[in-house]
């Protein structure tokens, strides 16, 4: 029964994805428009020493193609959100609801739907990031796969809270734009951190306490074929928490509809019944007309 459950919704999930050409499209333009085009301007501004993980100096490319991996992570993991929304609106999610199983499997089954697609749309970024001569080590490349799952599961989770407590669509898609940009723009995706100490001092403190930023720096020095052990625990920590709330606040209420429709369809039943007895009366009175009738008609 739980097997059939996640191959149905990560079927459901995979198909939607299918169909939906767009969203990988827009998945792609994004991280490549920065690495093909602002990548060039940026490259002389925000000259590079040699930071972790690198061993030698690198060009601005190479240094923000983690950062913009991550960004595909954080933009599908929203986006996935928004379509719970969607779901929720349109009343599919009735469906999922009658489903046997817990609420904590249901969305561990979207969550791990999400991260394959997300992983899907990093590594068709990965093949772009080759055409500008970002070479990579070939088993960050697998190293890198955990890692996205477990930033995927993060941020899903922390989407699916916001989706939980945000119960209009366009109210959600608001609040979603609220969360990415400050979340991206405010970590070490696009820039290292000692520029930021450079600029602002509060800046650099807001972007190091920033989860994103672990999970950027997390997956970068993955991809290099290390570990960055304090932001392995950060995140492995974020994503309980998030996962844990997101479960509990997942509590959608199918028994006031239920009630609701109850009511209704008693207050109907009693109305019937008035009509029902209005009839009778009805009948009954037009049989005493008759009966009269027929008596002046049998006098003399």
């Amino acid at each position: 029964m739980y097997w059939r459950c996640f191959v149905g919704v990560l079927n459901r999930e995979m198909l939607k994805f299918w169909q939906q050409r767009s969203r990988l499209l827009s998945a792609l333009v994004r991280p490549l428009l920065w690495l093909f085009v602002f990548a060039a301007g940026f490259r002389s501004a925000l000259g590079l020493s040699m930071i972790p993980p690198y061993e030698t100096y690198i060009l601005y490319e190479e240094y923000i193609v983690p950062g913009l991996a991550a960004m595909i992570v954080l933009f599908n993991s929203m986006q996935s959100s928004l379509s719970m929304v969607y779901d929720r609106e349109m009343g599919s999610m009735k469906v999922l609801l009658m489903s046997p199983v817990p609420r904590s499997f249901l969305l561990c089954s979207k969550l791990v739907a999400n991260t394959l697609v997300s992983a899907i749309q990093v590594y068709l970024f990965f093949c772009f990031a080759l055409l500008v001569d970002v070479q990579l080590p070939l088993m960050g490349y697998v190293y890198a796969l955990p890692i996205i799952a477990l930033l995927s599961i993060f941020l899903g989770s922390l989407g699916l809270l916001l989706a939980n407590s945000i119960k209009q669509l366009e109210n959600f898609a608001g609040v979603m734009n609220f969360v990415i940009f400050p979340m991206f723009f405010l970590s070490s995706a696009l820039y290292p951190l000692w520029k930021m100490q450079e600029a602002s001092e509060w800046l650099y403190k807001v972007c190091a306490f920033n989860p994103f930023t672990s999970g950027v720096e997390l997956l970068r020095f993955g991809l290099y074929e290390k570990l960055a052990a304090k932001e392995l625990v950060i995140v492995l920590v974020l994503t309980l928490i998030t996962f844990t709330f997101a479960v509990r606040s997942f509590r959608p209420k199918p028994a006031a509809s239920f009630s609701t429709s109850s009511s209704g369809n008693s207050g109907n039943s009693g109305a019937g019944n008035k009509g029902a007895g209005n009839k009778g009366i009805g009948n009954k009175s037009d049989g005493k007309k008759q009966r009269i009738k027929a008596n002046q008609q049998g006098r003399p």
